[in-house]
Parts: C-alpha cells; structure tokens; sequence
C-alpha cells in the first residue's frame, strides 16, 4: 500500500509554483514549434461566407501578431473570437489551448485541448501539453498517460526536461515515491547542471530518505539500523554527545559492527576537548582496523593524529596502509607526502604529491607540500613554480565562497599547519 504520509516535498509541489513558471520560460519559445501550429493552419472552409472568412482571417492576424509581440491577453480575445466563428477546426482550439497554457489559465485550456483532440486526435503534442495542465492543476491521475509518453517520447530534449518536471511532479501528487525517484535520476543524468532539476530531485530525496526512516522508527524502534541512523543524524547536526551516546548503543549490540569505531572516533575529533579526545579517537581509529584492516579511512585518521604530535614513524606507517588500500586517496597521499618530508626524505615525497595533485589539482596544501620538496632538493625553479600556483590557488579561493557540504566530511581534510614562509 502507498503511503500516507503527508510530506514537507509534497506540500513544496502543491504551494510552490517555480516548476510552472520557470518551464513557462524555458517553455515558451519552445511551444509553437512543439505543436506546429501555424504550420498546421489549413485555410477556411470553401462553404463559409466572405464577411466571415474576412473576420476570420483578421482574428488570425491579429492573434499572430499579439503572440508574436508576447501580448497574450490581445491574442487569447482574437482566438477566443475566431474559436466561436470556427469551433469545427482542431487547429485553432489547440492554438487558443496554448494561449491559455502559456497565460497559466489550466482549467481553461482543459476543455480547449480536450476538444482540439476530438476533432483531430492525432494532433501532435496536445495530448501533452493537456497533461502539463492537468498536472499543473493537481490531477495527476488524469495527467499520468500523457506525461509517461512524452517523457518517452519527447519532441525534444529541452521539452523532455519540462515533461519530466512534471512527470516527478505528478508522482509525488500520488505519492508513487519510486516512480518519482527514477525520473529524478533520470533527469539529473540528462541535465547534470541544470538548478532547477537538482532542486527538486534534492527536495526528493531528502523527502524520501526521511519517510524511510520514520518508517524505519516504526518497525525497528531498538535496532541497531535505528541506533546507527540516529547517530548519524546527530552527527550532521553537531550535537556530538548526543551522537556518541547511540553508535555506543551500536556497539552494545553489535561490537564488531563495521565503521561505527570510524564514526565515533570522527566524533571525538570534532568535540571541542582537546588532547583527550584526540587520544580517545585515536584509540577507535586503533580498534576500526583490528576489526577491519583495509579501512583506509581509519589508517588515515590515525596517520594523521600521529603526524601532529609528531610521531613520525607511526604516522608513516598508517598513511601507508591507507594508499595501499586506497590508492587515490588524494588526504592520505598528502599525508604521507608531509611526512616523507619531514623525515628527510623529500625524494620518496614526489611520487605521493603528483599523484595528490593528479586527483585535485585545485587543491593549494599538495602544491605547497611539493613546493618544500623542491626546497629540501634545492631545486628553486621547481619551488618557485608550485609557490607560485599555491599562491594562485589560495587567493582564488579566498575570493570566492565555497558552497557547503551536504553532509560532513569523511576524513579530516589536510591543512597548512601554520603561515607558509616564502
């Protein structure tokens, strides 16, 4: 049985109507080609008579011209007018449907297309802009039919992303969460870049994963599904203790459970407390990896808390398990690189940072790193060729504000341990 449960997505498609108006716009240049109407125009009938073929062709005239100077209401009143003197010819319900549609008057472009169809049937693309309106209107039942076909089978690739918005849309009406979901990503692979399509699929998902885990509470209360999802969601939120508190429930129940040392030593690291949690996190780093050895994430964490305090030695030894099981983990090449360094060893840090810098070019801390490599060497156009690009980097970043992650970060993230000397 579909759900029932009224949603935050739901209510964002019902009130909000940014889906409408921007495919309008999008839409709107698109559409007379999409029905090939003009083209479609057959003439009047022989039998009609010359005053009424006159008004006729001067309520055409004038419709064309409004439309064409993006005057909607002049030209919905002279194909309004030219629909009571013509009510036989698909052609002109369907244009004045398609007025109606880009006025955003729904309802009265229903019985229009539905009449256009009557008459002609296989008149191209009215069956789905009929559906656009019913969707648009909140009768996804009726507007399904046509969305799923022209979804299918779109005119075109700009109209397939208006459809799909729609389709999604519908889906979410009938609260079919898994129809809606594959459209999303669908068209999020179709339109990797386009705002509006992320948009929505984000608002999806978010959606989607929350009535999973209501539905998750419900079922499993005490599971340790459920104490781990809590814990994680604590943890995105920052309320650390209260994160701490359910991956130990985790472990109460499950000690072995993969990753849960990982997480509540990330934990611990983010606490406000010191050396204390760092040697507490360093402690589950240590019992993740008796667990779970290939943990590259684990090996990282603990590489880099040693390499902090200095413990060299230790530190090299757990970046190394980390790009053996990991080999483009671009933090824990850094890592190791920073290390080979200040071991003294500055030849055995290239190799880490070119392949650090081959993953992430952008990244300012491997071109630094590189930079004091080339130092150790007394190599000077090499240092001064990687200061130079750090330099390029890092002011480029401070210009501009990075957009903020949607959920925390995996590993800690390699920094200048202080001010970079020239």
């Amino acid at each position: 049985m579909e759900s029932s449960i009224p949603t935050f997505h739901h209510s964002i498609w019902r009130r909000n109507r940014t889906i409408r108006s921007e495919t309008m716009m999008s839409f709107e240049k698109q559409i007379l080609t999409l029905c090939c109407l003009s083209l479609l125009w057959l003439g009047w009938p022989t039998y009609a008579e010359p005053q009424e073929t006159a008004l006729r062709e001067r309520y055409f005239q004038e419709g064309e011209k409004a439309l064409a100077e993006k005057r909607l209401a002049d030209a919905a009143k002279a194909y309004e007018k030219l629909s009571r003197l013509d009510s036989k010819t698909a052609e002109v319900q369907a244009k004045l449907g398609l007025i109606y549609y880009q006025q955003g008057r729904f309802a009265e472009a229903v019985p229009v297309f539905r009449q256009a169809l009557k008459l002609k049937p296989g008149l191209s693309n009215v069956d789905i802009l009929l559906a656009m309106c019913h969707s648009e209107l909140g009768h996804y039942a009726e507007a399904l039919p046509g969305l799923e076909k022209g979804f299918q089978r779109p005119p075109d690739a700009d109209v397939r992303r208006s459809i799909g918005l729609q389709l999604q849309r519908s889906y979410v009406g009938l609260q079919h969460h898994h129809q809606a979901a594959e459209v999303a990503l669908e068209l999020s692979r179709l339109y990797p870049e386009d705002p509006e399509v992320l948009y929505h699929a984000g608002r999806l998902y978010g959606d989607f994963a929350y009535m999973s885990m209501r539905k998750l509470s419900q079922v499993a209360p005490d599971s340790v599904w459920m104490h781990q999802a809590a814990g994680e969601a604590h943890e995105s939120q920052g309320h650390y203790d209260l994160a701490i508190g359910e991956y130990r429930k985790v472990l109460a129940m499950d000690p072995g459970r993969p990753g849960i040392h990982f997480r509540l030593g990330r934990v611990l690291l983010a606490r406000p407390q010191g050396a204390r949690s760092q040697d507490e996190a360093l402690k589950e780093f240590a019992q993740e990896l008796q667990f779970d050895p290939t943990n590259a994430a684990a090996a990282y964490e603990a590489g880099e808390i040693h390499r902090k305090i200095g413990q060299l030695d230790n530190a090299q030894n757990y970046f190394r398990i980390a790009v053996e099981e990991y080999p483009d983990f671009e933090e824990a090449r850094i890592g190791l690189g920073r290390v080979l360094i200040a071991l003294k060893q500055p030849e055995k840090a290239f190799p880490h940072l070119e392949k650090a810098i081959s993953l992430n070019p952008e990244n300012e801390v491997s071109h630094y790193q590189l930079s004091l490599a080339y130092k150790a060497l007394a190599n000077t156009p090499g240092q001064q060729k990687e200061l130079a690009e750090f330099q390029r980097l890092r002011t480029e970043k401070s210009r501009r504000r990075e957009a903020a992650p949607f959920r925390p970060l995996e590993v800690t993230k390699q920094e200048l341990d202080s001010e970079p000397t020239q």
